[in-house]
């Protein structure tokens, strides 16, 4: 049995020459990465009365984003489109995904799925989900 000493910066080096092959790899895919699928961020956040979603969509229109509720689902869909006078040629590096987009949530059982709201501004869309009466918390008074 042959005993070898450990050296953590062999074992970084070897890390680092993994991730390096690992993205040289996906640049070699180039066009599957520069118009491959992405899928916006999003925060969500529960308050008292509501359920507010916040998705960043820069560089997008209202027209260019569809929102719709079906079976206590709400589903974002849209298309961030790649929209240049330059072509695609002249440029060195294309970093920004582009391309068609779904996000689905799974919706609590008891929201009013007809009062749903939303608006965009500044490159964030804000969808508004209002909770029912009967699952709002609801203070008790004790009695002497």
């Amino acid at each position: 049995m042959t005993i070898t000493r450990w050296s953590p910066t062999s074992e970084l080096m070897r890390m680092h020459e993994q991730l390096n092959r690992l993205f040289d790899e996906s640049a070699d895919r180039g066009s599957d990465l520069q118009y491959g699928s992405w899928s916006p961020a999003v925060d969500l956040r529960e308050e008292d009365s509501q359920y507010v979603l916040h998705a960043d969509m820069p560089g997008m229109s209202k027209d260019d984003m569809d929102i719709h509720v079906e079976n206590n689902v709400l589903t974002i869909t849209g298309e961030r489109k790649f929209e240049s006078e330059a072509k695609k040629d002249n440029y060195h590096r294309i970093e920004r995904a582009y391309g068609k987009f779904v996000r689905s949530f799974t919706l609590p059982p008891r929201v009013m799925a007809d009062a749903i709201s939303a608006g965009y501004q500044d490159g964030v869309l804000e969808v508004v989900i209002p909770k029912a009466e009967e699952s709002k918390p609801k203070k008790i008074a004790i009695k002497n």
